[in-house]
């Protein structure tokens, strides 16, 4: 080999490089272990722990030091399916930034046109694309964009009345992507307040989608909040209930009308004397509005003050649809027309228990969950006394109480109108609710006259954890529009140590088994493809080190598969060798013509690069641990392809310059595999039935049965969650049908004692509160298989140790179902094609591509068949979702990989001396490659049972996708790819090819 010196000085300096990145990964794991041994289990204290030592030296190497930080920053990082924590796709509403930039006009084009595009758009289209379109439909050239009612007016100074639709188009997309951008420095600067250790956030291209990963984060609720809070901080004058007191009467005798009548067992309507004196006369003698007031039997306490009274969260949205009914709206009169009405965030309160028994007794108190009813002071602007935009600054404090609260800093104008509307209400001894999204965290009266300086508090039932978010937030400013979850993951930490523990065991048990493989086929030269792996392992590690790569499970898959396309170029070449030294080379030509283009590199080659883009295509369309699965399988192949032709030729010609005894066999395996001589041509018809039958039931079975789709392809919120005891998943499913909206689906996942939940119940909701609402919902109806210790939190939040409950979530969105979706189709769909043009260009001939991609397509339908037929009935699940569409795309390069390598020969026997018929020629240059063929599939086929068997079971669907991929590519490559090329390929150039060997023969 020319260069050997060359290619041994950049294999060890590119050893040296990975083994320099990899070292900074082993000294953050150890000082993260310093860490857990330190806090003895206190998260907080583990996190106060490494943000304190961020900017010490913890690696010294040679004459240059490295504080903790940097050496986290060069990392292999772990993903959340590993180390546990919580994903966040937050897509940034495009329509709300719409709104603002119109100046929230009542055109009805423009907000027709929003309405229209929320219904029309397509999977894939950003929103801003389908409400141009939309706006085009509807407006058929009536109104411009340049409109004074839509974009043309004051606010919007950069859009003038004489623009073209194309130039407003671009000015607002500018300013959508300005939103966008500024929503993502807003959500960066909360979350680096937030305190997770190496949080990551990113902007999806130009969808308005922002990515957020948290590392370790355990508090589902609490990081919902902080991330859709969009910080409108407003402060508003209240009504006081003496105020609204007539019309609450009024509006309870109207609801008597249209209401039917309420039944309740008791009707407590007292507060403890925290919450002041409230209308005991009327809480006395509950009887007396018992089943006749709508609006007050629904009353958990009367209100006083600001507060209109006290409602449970359950009642709230009833209440609402009441204050929405025209003829309740027709009863205010003057300016209370204009009355806002809202609530106050959860709080807990202690509420008199009558004594049903013996009504002689004292009552006795029971605390009970209830949100505040107020009726802010709006006018016909709807705005409030005061904007938000005035705070400077905030931190949490304590208020005189010693309770947590916030203070908060106003500028020079703030501080200004602050006197003045504070002044006023000492005056009026009225109230100021201050509001943040639309919720009352408080509604102070004034008791000391106007406050000055600029300087207040907000006060309420808040806990530590709450008051430094809501001082985050207001900090960091506000959102330019609302955030919406549209896809959640949350994975406890136990899990992912699971998924540690199966990933490491089925690499090891890969890596052993595939080595010991190696040896007992080639013998010496066996051990030096081994040498080889575990070269490319480090190559692999190195390079994941230095791009700062996450490491998921599905990436922990790719990297054992990348030791099955390791030892795959090997076996090509050795299969070569063999075949070189049985027509009389000595051994020393025989490697030397292996390593050549017409020896083993074409074939590498081209199956390597169809399998280049096939990753390709995953690594595009891909998201999250999917993304993950691609980078190492891309990056594997590469380092595979270095060290299966640069590091084992070095070997090899190294054992012959010393006069070893090299061999490509044992004494076991020396006839293994040879000798083949099968007519598969001959067998085409047999083939063409059975796979025809094959294509026709699965075909049919997609019409019948359908395909498990999973939450990625149709939207919904998934759980995982396990039981104290074994429980029966029919059972659980019923129950939890009959109180959410639509059918849940419950499966056994892995264990009796662990279940998988479906549900997509308020899927088109993606609030935080529709989120707290279905975890309720799920804890309260499971609690029962629960021991009584079992609280909410414990139930829904992820903590070290972590047994029971909810240990992994997520839900995807309709919207970024359908995107999935789509993209998936175009995956597969653009994966065969590009492939196709590039067999065409390599082989020069278009039945070479046609044959190809019959057999894909056939692998496809057949791998899609199964998974139809036995979803039902397998003991592991088999649904649609990313990772399977995955499995797809890597059995399409795999497939493509094995069809390569006949067709490689089948080309260079055609164009050679072999004298007989065209399928004798044919037949005889697939015998020649069953050796390799069956070597490669034997040893992916090894690899991917290891991985079924020890991966565990969040990807063991994943894996049998591949698994009956790679055993139906190799009978395809051989039945179908061949016969469909012999077939499409003229009788004329049949009788050329034939003519032309004989030819040969003859002279």
């Amino acid at each position: 080999m020319q260069n050997r010196g060359l290619v041994k000085f950049f294999a060890i300096l590119f050893a040296l490089v990975s083994i320099y990145q990899l070292s900074f990964t082993f000294v953050a794991n150890r000082v993260k272990s310093d860490a857990k041994a330190f806090a003895n289990g206190d998260e907080k204290k583990e996190v106060k722990y490494l943000d304190s030592i961020s900017k010490e030296n913890v690696y010294n190497l040679g004459f240059t030091k490295f504080t903790y930080k940097e050496v986290s920053d060069k990392q292999i990082n772990k993903g959340l399916d590993l180390e546990g924590g919580i994903n966040v796709i937050l897509q940034i509403s495009v329509k709300d930034v719409l709104k603002t930039l119109a100046n929230h006009t009542k055109n009805p084009v423009f907000n027709k046109a929003l309405e229209n595009a929320d219904k029309n758009q397509q999977g894939n289209q950003d929103y801003i694309d389908a409400f141009f379109i939309a706006f085009d439909e509807e407006s058929k050239g009536a109104v411009k964009l340049a409109d004074p009612e839509v974009f043309a007016h004051r606010n919007l100074e950069e859009v003038n009345f004489n623009m073209s639709d194309a130039q407003v188009k671009t000015i607002i997309k500018r300013k959508v992507k300005e939103s966008v951008e500024s929503a993502f420095r807003v959500l960066t600067e909360r979350i680096d307040k937030f305190g997770v250790v190496q949080p990551n956030i990113q902007m999806l291209g130009e969808s308005g989608r922002i990515l957020v990963e948290l590392p370790g984060a355990k508090d589902v609720d609490r990081i919902k909040k902080l991330l859709q809070s969009t910080a409108q901080l407003e402060f508003w004058e209240t009504y006081k209930i003496e105020e609204m007191g007539n019309f609450l009467m009024a509006t309870n005798e109207v609801l008597k009308k249209t209401e039917k009548e309420i039944n309740t067992k008791e009707t407590p309507k007292t507060a403890n004397d925290t919450l002041g004196n409230l209308l005991t006369d009327a809480s006395k003698d509950s009887t007396a509005v018992k089943g006749n007031n709508p609006l007050f039997d629904k009353m958990t306490a009367y209100g006083q003050g600001p507060i209109l009274g006290y409602y449970s969260p359950k009642d709230t949205a009833k209440i609402n649809g009441y204050l929405k009914m025209p003829e309740v709206k027709s009863l205010l009169t003057g300016e209370q027309r204009y009355a806002k009405f809202v609530w106050s965030k959860p709080q807990s309160i202690n509420v008199l228990k009558q004594q049903i028994v013996d009504p002689t007794k004292t009552p006795n108190s029971k605390k009970v969950e209830v949100l505040e009813l107020y009726a802010l002071k709006g006018n016909r602007q709807n705005t409030p006394a005061m904007s938000g935009g005035v705070v400077t600054d905030a931190s949490d404090k304590f208020d005189q109480m010693g309770k947590p609260s916030v203070e908060m800093i106003m500028n020079s104008k703030g501080a200004k109108d602050w006197e003045a509307l504070t002044g006023k209400a000492y005056t009026e001894k009225g109230f100021i609710a201050i509001v943040l999204d639309d919720v009352v965290y408080s509604a102070p009266g004034v008791t000391s006259g106007a406050i000055t300086g600029g300087i207040s508090q907000i006060t309420g039932n808040f806990d530590i954890s709450e008051t430094k978010d809501l001082a985050n937030i207001l900090r960091a400013g506000k959102l330019p529009a609302s955030a919406d979850i549209v896809q959640f993951d949350a994975v406890g930490p136990s899990l992912g140590q699971e998924a540690i523990d199966n990933g490491i065991t089925s690499a090891l048990v890969g890596l052993l088994l595939v080595s010991l493989w190696m040896v007992v086929y080639y013998g010496k030269s066996g051990w030096f493809a081994n040498i080889a792996l575990a070269v490319n392992l480090l190559f692999l590690f190195g390079i994941l080190a230095s791009i700062g790569a996450i490491l998921t499970l599905p990436g922990i898959a790719g990297i054992v598969l990348t030791m099955g396309t390791a030892v795959d170029a090997n076996i090509i070449i050795y299969e070569r060798a063999k075949e070189e030294l049985r027509m009389g080379k000595t051994l020393e030509e025989a490697v030397k013509v292996s390593f050549s283009w017409r020896g083993a590199m074409s074939s590498i080659t081209d199956a390597n690069v169809t399998h280049v883009l096939t990753g390709a295509v995953l690594f595009i369309f891909g998201t999250g641990p999917i993304k993950g699965f691609a980078t190492t399988l891309l990056i594997g192949i590469f380092t595979s392809l270095f060290t299966s032709i640069f590091i084992t030729r070095i070997l090899l010609e190294w054992s012959i310059s010393r006069k070893n005894n090299l061999t490509f066999v044992t004494s076991m395996s020396k006839n293994w595999f040879t000798n083949f001589n099968y007519d598969f041509l001959g067998k085409k018809k047999i083939t063409y039935i059975f796979s025809s039958c094959v294509v026709i039931v699965s075909v049919a079975s997609f019409f019948i049965n359908g395909l498990d789709e999973g939450v990625d392809f149709k939207g919904g919120r998934t759980f995982q969650i396990r039981f104290e005891k074994p429980v029966e998943a029919s059972e659980v499913s019923d129950e939890l049908t009959k109180v959410f909206d639509g059918v849940v689906q419950a499966k056994v996942l892995g264990d009796k004692e662990q279940l998988k939940i479906v549900t997509k119940y308020k899927i088109d909701d993606p609030s935080s509160d529709a989120d707290v609402e279905v975890n309720k919902m799920l804890f309260d109806n499971l609690k029962k298989y629960y021991g009584p210790d079992l609280t909410y939190e414990k139930f829904v939040n992820a903590y070290d140790g972590k047994t029971i409950g909810i240990v992994s979530s997520s839900k995807v969105g309709p919207a970024v179902a359908k995107d999935i979706k789509t993209n998936s189709f175009w995956a597969v769909l653009g994966a065969m094609g590009i492939v196709f043009l590039y067999l065409m260009i390599s082989f020069r001939k278009w039945q070479y591509s046609l044959g190809a991609i019959a057999a894909v397509a056939h692998d496809v339908i057949f791998v899609l068949g199964i998974y139809s037929l036995c979803y039902k009935f397998m003991p592991f699940h088999m649904e649609m979702d990313q990772h399977f569409i995955a499995a797809i795309l890597t059995v399409i390069g795999y497939s493509m990989n094995d069809t390569v390598i006949v067709f490689d020969r089948i080309r260079e026997y055609l164009a050679g001396k072999t004298k007989g018929s065209f399928n004798d020629i044919v037949n005889r240059s697939v015998n020649t490659t069953m050796s390799r063929t069956l070597n490669t599939s034997l040893t992916m086929i090894l690899v991917l049972l290891i991985m079924f068997i020890f991966g565990g079971e969040s990807i063991r669907g994943f894996i049998f996708a591949m698994l009956v991929g790679i055993i139906v590519g190799t009978y395809s490559s051989l039945f179908i790819a061949t016969p469909v090329l012999c077939d499409s390929i003229s009788d004329a150039e049949h009788k050329r090819i034939e003519d032309m060997h004989n030819n040969v023969e003859n002279k």
